[in-house]
């Protein structure tokens, strides 16, 4: 399964640009930026517009869109050490670029034990977390996986989010830092029956990830109840898989599961993401890995922007705290 590639024409990116860099810092009212932001994207080439639209909305696209030639900052500060947001900017281009893109798919969503529940992450290498399945580390392979969420019903691939946006604001400095996408549909096409109706089967119990870490009164790591990997119509499968670990409670689950891994990588499509690219990535269609890539932590590092997507709000609406109708415990 190939994934979606569209640029913006260079007059509608400058004046796609021109208008973001007039906006304000959008966590000052996220509402009002998001219905600004409508209006931006609205001026879109139809084609470009209907094919961004579309894989959010149909069954059948792709999984993953990569959109190229986005306006970007004219000034960036450097790449924050710490995965927080970054202080001194004068104009908020990737925000804008980031929630403009994130609208047409649906709802932005925070979560309190991801970023302090803050609607843009800001994914950056962080020195002390390097070697950590999380979205800060950069000296392992970060595995094939969805954004799962914790969640005290024990089922991690319910509120999990419905898409990603990844915005770059700055690239890998030695261009070394591979996104991958593997697609549900290439991946239970190229195991055997046997191996996908085990993956259908509640054989699996998902590790809540790392930057969501919850764990009993003596420390252990809390698990989901049993869960299929693989769900939902056979024309159309799901798929949830933990970054942080897949406990297989069988022989055979445990052969899936290697029978998994090793698919993802054979049929995954890979991207290198630049400033002025953003990836769209169907959190229920196919999960995602990262490579290795050298950090230098110097202000010049690889730094995107991400957000959670969830086509409504309504289906998690028990997770709503009370502070903020966007923020979910």
């Amino acid at each position: 399964m190939t994934y979606a590639d569209i640029a913006l024409p260079d007059a509608v990116r400058d004046a796609v640009g021109v208008q973001l860099s007039l906006l304000p810092d959008p966590c000052l009212d996220v509402d009002r930026a998001l219905t600004r932001y409508h209006q931006v994207f609205a001026a879109l080439p139809t084609e470009l517009l209907q094919q961004v639209l579309d894989f959010g909305r149909h069954n059948d696209t792709p999984g993953l869109m990569l959109v190229r030639n986005l306006p970007v900052d004219e000034h960036l500060p450097p790449t924050p050490a710490d995965g927080r947001p970054a202080g001194g900017r004068d104009t908020f281009v990737a925000e804008g670029v980031l929630l403009g893109l994130t609208g047409l798919l649906g709802e932005p969503l925070g979560v309190l034990t991801e970023k302090d529940g803050r609607l843009v992450h800001d994914v950056v290498p962080v020195r002390e977390g390097a070697r950590e399945q999380t979205n800060q580390g950069s000296a392992v392979f970060l595995n094939f996986h969805s954004d799962i969420t914790y969640d005290p019903t024990g089922r991690y691939d319910v509120a999990n989010p419905d898409f990603l946006v990844l915005n770059c604001l700055r690239g890998a400095p030695g261009d070394d830092a591979v996104t991958y996408y593997a697609d549900a549909r290439a991946i239970a096409a190229a195991l055997p029956e046997r191996t996908v109706e085990t993956l259908r089967s509640p054989l699996f119990r998902l590790n809540a990830p790392g930057s969501y870490t919850r764990t009993a009164a003596d420390g252990a790591d809390v698990w989901s109840e049993p869960v299929p990997l693989l769900s939902g119509a056979p024309r159309f499968p799901e798929i949830a898989v933990s970054a942080n670990g897949v406990r297989p409670l069988t022989r055979g689950a445990e052969d899936a599961l290697r029978a998994l891994k090793e698919t993802c990588r054979a049929v995954a499509d890979e991207v290198r993401l630049q400033a002025g690219q953003a990836l769209l990535i169907n959190n229920r269609k196919g999960v995602h890995a990262r490579s290795t890539f050298r950090a230098h932590y110097d202000g010049r590092d690889r730094w995107l922007q991400r957000t959670y997507i969830r086509r409504s709000l309504w289906s998690v609406r028990y997770r709503a705290t009370p502070e903020d109708r966007r923020v979910h415990f």
